[in-house]
């Protein structure tokens, strides 16, 4: 296996992760009171989610590790997408 450098995009509201093909490999996530929705999308805001993560009611925060090898986005136009709704405070999303 070889290594990647593996980078981080910091978000407060729904946002581009990256414009071209990443990987995502993990999400840390903050929360308020309120449930939530993370959705990660290939093919910007309007594209295809790829992957959906659902958080609790109650303040916190939490770190998803995705199984090897990430979950690929493949759309170099638009790139990658995080939506966030609900009580999701804000998102890093750990990528190559």
């Amino acid at each position: 296996m070889g290594f990647t450098t593996i980078k981080s995009k910091h978000l407060s509201a729904s946002g581009a992760i990256i414009g071209g093909s990443s990987r995502i490999k993990s999400v840390y996530y903050v929360h308020g009171a309120g449930v939530g929705i993370i959705d990660i999308k290939d093919g910007g805001a309007s594209g295809t989610t790829v992957a959906t993560i659902n958080t609790m009611a109650g303040v916190g925060e939490y770190q998803i590790d995705m199984p090897d090898p990430g979950i690929r986005c493949t759309n170099t136009t638009s790139g990658s997408y995080a939506l966030l709704t609900g009580g999701v405070s804000f998102v890093t999303i750990f990528y190559d």
